[in-house]
């Protein structure tokens, strides 16, 4: 027997008592499409002609999207990336249903759980760099029907998420001119974000990377101010001309409604942190991926703990949860951020008008994520036979044309907002989208511990793994079981909602459609493959897996152990 036929009957391919492995072609790249692309011209790589529509010549296998980012980018969309209306405007809900203290430890619970799933993700997207990532390691690892529903829930949380957007910038927009119709300017936002995308992964890398600054700058000048504001440093006829402290977590109190306030805040938090795996998706468009990855993997933590936390303790410092304005607040009324309120009732000239520019960059930020999230994934679904062949199509640029034009297309459904049942609608695209991510999050974690065990089964070691999770696979169980509690937290309100007894069959689905519509995709996903629950050695762990140059990595290695320990810590943390 030949030597590869020796490797194939390890996988358990040609062994006739072992049950053939699914379909996994993601890595039959060829560099004839590579090939092609340097040979083109700046204006047919950057699409901006006629010619860099045309259809690329890849020749048999999947097509490789563009590579053109690059680190400085992956670090902004991992540290800043997805910060949006959940964060700016959504943390006003929260805070008016769960009070300061739900706020701060429910984000800190989720805060938690992303830190272990993006590092579980990272070790996985640097060894097996694909686009599409996380359908892929689901189908790889865990289940190809699975799979198929995590790849079309991704593709439809996208999808609704962006018109969602558009509404927000629009309304956004009439905080400071309301008699004009908000659709002028869902227009003006849809056309901005298709000019984005026709630049392709630069454009959405150096948007990216541009809003990320600004959204980060202000974040640290709102909380330089709070700080300021809390001590009683506020200008003398505002409210802060004293010192504040934390007297609203004492009076009107720390928690709201109790223990469905608490559970209520998980959706809000879930939302605000959608967006974050992000960085796994654009390492596959990345020029070195094993360089600039685990870097920007581990910015998360500075995202998690000083945006997300320090910045919304101070809101719960500096607003009471029973504030008239917060009533009733939701993602797309921009009058009742907490962040735009601590400006008016500090009686800072201006300052409202500048967090409610941020909030617009932010949320046209969310948008342009939108498509590029929802159409890498699609592309990724064709390449696999689980979506139609025609959103394969990858041009001379790079860019999946007909999956961002499809993608495009759901931003459409934000002029629904128009009508008089327009809210109502909204509501349910939310319901959707609220907790899909939950789904896409425990699906990583579960694909992490899933190859780490065939990792050991088909005799492999840990040191063969260039980038290792933090928590190991420990984490990624931490990481699961907190996405199981908060579902099981989200489904307690579904049942329970705050100010109820028991929801109606109404409420309760506009709480919990993610979980029917995943199940209703993971049936379509069975019935279409035939395939289920895969063995460890069904495991395919060497198609697709990156060449890696392993001189640099072990010298990058003793260059580590030989530092102070200090110095090591400091690495494995934040370098």
């Amino acid at each position: 027997m030949s030597s590869s036929e020796e490797k194939a009957e390890k996988v358990g391919v040609l062994s006739p008592e072992k049950e053939p492995l699914p379909a996994f072609d993601t890595a039959h790249t060829t560099s004839h499409g590579a090939a092609e692309v340097e040979t083109e011209s700046w204006a047919t790589r950057n699409g901006l002609n006629l010619r860099s529509f045309g259809k690329r010549e890849y020749g048999r296998g999947i097509v490789e999207l563009d590579r053109s980012m690059k680190g400085r980018h992956l670090h902004m969309i991992a540290i800043g990336g997805s910060i949006g209306a959940g964060f700016f405007v959504g943390s006003g809900g929260a805070l008016s249903t769960g009070g300061p203290g739900s706020l701060f430890i429910d984000f800190f619970i989720i805060g938690v759980m992303m830190f272990n799933v993006v590092y579980a993700l990272g070790e996985l997207a640097v060894i097996y760099p694909v686009s599409g990532g996380f359908y892929t390691y689901s189908t790889r690892f865990i289940d190809p029907s699975w799979g198929f529903a995590m790849g079309w829930n991704y593709v439809f949380q996208w999808a609704i998420v962006l018109p969602l957007e558009l509404t927000v910038c629009g309304i956004t927009v009439q905080y400071w001119n309301p008699d004009i119709n908000v659709g002028v300017w869902i227009t003006v936002f849809l056309v901005a974000i298709i000019i984005v995308n026709i630049f392709g992964t630069l454009g959405y890398a150096e948007e990216e990377f541009w809003s990320a600054v600004i959204k980060l700058g202000a974040t640290v000048v709102f909380m330089i101010l709070s700080f300021v504001l809390v001590l009683g440093g506020g200008p003398k006829d505002g409210r802060y001309n004293t010192y504040w402290g934390a007297r609203y977590w004492y009076e009107p109190g720390a928690f709201a409604n109790g223990f469905k306030g608490f559970c209520s805040v998980f959706v809000t938090a879930a939302f605000a942190f959608s967006g974050t795996e992000l960085v796994g998706l654009a390492a596959a468009e990345s020029k070195n991926p094993v360089k600039a990855l685990p870097g920007a993997i581990k910015q998360i933590f500075w995202r998690i703990t000083l945006f997300y936390l320090l910045g919304l303790f101070f809101v719960g410092l500096l607003i009471p949860y029973d504030d008239e304005r917060l009533l009733g607040a939701g993602y797309i009324d921009v009058t009742a951020s907490p962040f735009v309120l601590v400006g008016e009732y500090a009686n800072l000239p201006g300052f409202n008008h500048f967090m409610n520019f941020i909030i617009l960059v932010s949320v046209l930020s969310i948008g342009v994520s939108s498509v590029y999230g929802g159409s890498r994934t699609l592309t990724a679904l064709a390449q696999e036979g689980y979506a139609p062949k025609i959103f394969t199509y990858v041009d001379r640029s790079g860019r999946p044309l007909f999956s961002v034009g499809i993608i495009i297309i759901f931003g459409f459904l934000a002029y629904v907002n128009l009508d008089a049942d327009g809210p109502t609608v909204f509501s349910w695209l939310l319901a959707l989208s609220g907790l899909a991510a939950l789904f896409t999050w425990g699906s990583i974690c579960v694909a992490h511990i899933r190859f780490r065990k065939a990792w050991a089964h088909q005799g492999h070691t840990l040191d063969e793994i260039p980038f290792k999770a933090i928590g190991g696979v420990w984490g990624s169980w931490l990481g699961l079981g907190l996405v199981v509690l908060v579902l099981i937290a989200q489904l307690y309100v579904a049942i329970c909602p705050v100010g109820k007894d028991y929801n109606d069959a109404e409420g309760f689905f506009m709480s919990y459609l993610a979980l029917p519509v995943v199940l209703f995709f993971w049936v379509c996903g069975y019935a279409w493959k035939r395939t289920g629950w895969l063995r460890v050695d069904q495991i395919d762990l060497d198609t697709g897996r990156r060449e890696l140059p392993w001189d640099e990595i072990n010298a990058y290695r003793a260059s580590i152990e030989a530092m102070p320990k200090w110095k090591r810590i400091y690495h494995l943390i934040f370098v």
